[in-house]
């Protein structure tokens, strides 16, 4: 079927449809980037862990790294931190799941008008 024969609503649909799925794509772009983030968390929660309470703690700011007042402080700001990360993630895989309905849905609506005899005369 030729672009000139599609009704503006089709056109409508399938614009739309394309720009769900880049919505879709920059969302598990994000939700990757937190699952790194907190994995990246987990792992140095558990060298924490590993480490003595009165060994010195770095953390790494911009280009730099500071002593910290110890252990259990960096410990405390990991855990906010992943506490953070989870509830992101979370945010990310609702708003995710959202998407692929509303692209399933609209992918069904775009698919039956391409298919109906006539083209896509549906309203």
């Amino acid at each position: 079927m030729a672009e000139e024969e599609l009704s503006p609503q089709l056109r409508d649909q399938i614009n739309r449809l394309q720009q769900l799925r880049s919505q879709l794509q920059m969302i598990i772009q994000q939700r990757q980037q937190v699952e790194l983030r907190m994995r990246e968390v987990d792992e140095a929660l558990e060298e924490l862990d590993k480490t003595e309470d009165k060994t010195p703690v770095y953390k790494s700011i911009g280009a730099i790294l500071i002593k910290t007042k110890g252990k259990g402080e960096v410990t405390k700001e990991l855990k906010s931190d992943k506490e953070s990360l989870d509830l992101r993630k979370a945010t990310l895989d609702k708003q995710e799941g959202r998407i692929k309905e509303k692209l399933n849905e609209l992918q069904s609506k775009v698919q039956n008008a391409l298919n109906l005899p006539g083209g896509a005369q549906e309203s």
